[in-house]
């Protein structure tokens, strides 16, 4: 079998829950539609949240952050190849670091930069083609943003639209990781453990808080 159609350690697409979600989205014979109607599944019904991050294998599957209905960057790209290969269209996860003009300030201070390092999205293969996929922000909270909100047609990459809806900055991709077949967690949690120091101290305190909120305040002020 194409290890693109494999389950993995947290791409974990053999989960009875992976398997009745892709079932349940992935309708159509055809895969450029199901993989759409995937993308959409996982960019609106599952909450991006930066604030609970938790980097344990069990923290990271792709079951769990559906389990949990929220997640940030890498889980919600790892629950779409997750559910991509359930639906039987191969998928792997791909990574870049992005400069994000449009962090919370909460967010900001964390991190002590504005680099987000080791941001993930997924790469489906679709007519003989790998095209990028970014199920990252769903829709509530691009309208808080004011963001224009990433569309994927399964014809074209969904990459980060370089301004907002007011024409300000938003993403610049700055470094690309390549693409992998799971989720890189070693290299990863290392890496984010070393470029933000503060981040593990302040987690306990991000997980009380409400990153929409602060989003929508932000925004409106």
């Amino acid at each position: 079998m194409d290890r693109h159609l494999l389950p993995t350690a947290l791409i974990d697409s053999d989960h009875p829950a992976v398997v009745s979600f892709a079932a349940r989205h992935a309708a159509s014979a055809c895969d450029r539609e199901r993989a759409v109607a995937l993308y959409y599944a996982v960019r609106d019904g599952i909450r991006y949240d930066p604030y609970r991050i938790d980097l344990s294998a069990q923290g990271m599957r792709a079951s769990t952050t559906l389990e949990h209905g929220y997640g940030w960057c890498i889980p919600k790209a790892t629950l779409l190849a997750a559910a991509c290969r359930a639906a039987g269209i191969p998928a792997r996860l791909g990574f870049a670091d992005v400069r994000n003009h449009l962090a919370t300030e909460r967010l900001r201070q964390v991190m002590g930069t504005d680099v987000f390092h080791w941001h993930g999205y997924t790469e489906i293969l679709i007519d003989g083609g790998w095209r990028k996929a970014t199920p990252a922000f769903n829709l509530e909270l691009c309208e808080r943003f004011g963001l224009l909100p990433l569309e994927f047609d399964g014809r074209s990459d969904s990459l980060y639209h370089p301004f907002d809806r007011q024409g300000h900055r938003h993403m610049e991709y700055v470094a690309d990781h390549g693409s992998f077949d799971d989720v890189p967690l070693e290299r990863i949690t290392s890496d984010l453990i070393r470029l933000y120091p503060r981040w593990e101290s302040q987690q306990d305190g991000m997980r009380t808080q409400d990153f929409h909120a602060d989003a929508g305040r932000e925004s409106a002020g």
